[in-house]
């Protein structure tokens, strides 16, 4: 079982849900998916992290009442082998946290660095990681929940790209600061790095989540079964 901790802020929360379910029964791990909006329910449990996509400033804001990126941030420090997934936003998360603790990746970054809402694009991107293969899955969007809120639809199974690339989804999306890269790039578009991995934090300025090219997820879960 792995327990995978999906921070509850904003943005693509669902859709990380689906691809994670998509990603599990792909490697045949059983997961459980813990929604965090409480900083009581971060602790040594989780095997490893999501932080959404979203606005990170109101990310920052929406976390405060429950203390929930206070206490993500402490488990990343205690727990530094148990892998975490940032995009967009949470790539910004990963890189700029609050100023009691270090960059969790070695870069910069800079928020809405490709344009507005209206810049917004996608493209195919070149991988550079080690995945494991999974088998075909037929994925099902979820039921509206409580909120009357339901998951966007995703690509169907059987769309994954080719090994080495990877259709990108880029909405308002943040940009590494090229020349401040000290971790390993593993994603990039054309020259530019997209995606970066800094021991076991995987950091990416688009949205794997709005796909049915689950290779992302299953690095997490692959990583976290593998993980001290």
């Amino acid at each position: 079982m792995v327990r995978v901790g999906l921070a509850m802020l904003q943005g693509a929360r669902y859709e990380h849900a689906e691809a994670i379910k998509a990603a599990s029964l792909q490697l045949g791990v059983e997961v459980e998916i813990i929604h965090l909006k409480m900083g009581k329910q971060v602790n040594a449990e989780l095997d490893c992290l999501i932080l959404p996509g979203g606005e990170s400033t109101a990310m920052r804001k929406a976390s405060q009442s429950e203390s929930l990126l206070e206490a993500i941030y402490a488990w990343m420090s205690e727990h530094p082998t148990r892998p975490v997934l940032g995009t967009c936003a949470g790539a910004i998360l990963l890189a700029q946290p609050d100023s009691t603790h270090e960059p969790f990746i070695r870069t910069g970054i800079s928020r809405n660095a490709w344009g507005r809402q209206r810049d917004s694009f996608e493209a195919m991107l070149e991988v550079r990681l080690e995945v494991p293969v999974g088998k075909d899955v037929e994925l099902s969007a979820d039921e509206r929940n409580q909120f009357n809120h339901q998951p966007l639809p995703v690509q169907p199974s059987g769309s994954e790209s080719s090994a080495q690339q990877f259709h990108g989804v880029f909405i308002r999306a943040p940009r590494f600061e090229q020349s401040s890269i000290k971790c390993n790039p593993i994603v990039s578009l054309g020259e530019e790095t997209v995606g970066v991995l800094d021991g076991a934090r995987l950091a990416l300025t688009f949205h794997p989540e709005l796909t049915g090219d689950y290779r992302f997820h299953r690095w997490l879960l692959h990583r976290a079964s593998n993980a001290d």
